[in-house]
């Protein structure tokens, strides 16, 4: 291929072979960072030691849902906090409540707690549990 002068014509293009394998290791690039940002995403995030699912609820009136929440913890003998909440037909959340689930020789135990409501609900849920569990629940 014959040189063109770059102060007449510009910068010389890439050949249709460099570009292609220059998009190849970038795509290749892209892919790896993707992967791994996915792989410490993963285990930052899904590191749960405590999962909280809801067992049961029931509407007591027009302002109290009473949530039965089944917690599992691989160290039963640690205090979890859990965090369930009361919705009201249209989805919206109408209470929320933190419960302390006190250590136990139990790996999974259910727990019942009274959630108050500001407007008529129709469910009980439970948004999460955590092994981080602030000092106002403990008490002293």
């Amino acid at each position: 291929m014959i040189e063109r002068p770059a102060a007449r014509y510009g910068r010389q293009r890439l050949s249709r072979r460099s570009r292609r394998w220059l998009v190849i290791a970038l795509t290749a690039l892209v892919l790896i960072i993707g992967v791994a940002i996915a792989a410490v995403a993963f285990t930052r995030f899904n590191s749960s030691d405590v999962k909280g699912e809801l067992a049961g609820y029931r509407v007591v009136d027009a302002q109290t849902v009473e949530v039965t929440v089944s917690v599992t913890r691989d160290d039963p003998s640690r205090p979890v906090a859990c965090i369930v909440r009361a919705r009201s037909y249209d989805g919206d959340e109408t209470g929320r409540r933190e419960l302390l689930v006190t250590p136990s020789t139990d790996k999974t135990v259910q727990v019942k707690t009274l959630v108050k409501t500001s407007k008529p609900a129709v469910v009980g849920d439970v948004y999460g549990c955590g092994s981080d569990v602030p000092s106002y629940l403990v008490g002293s």
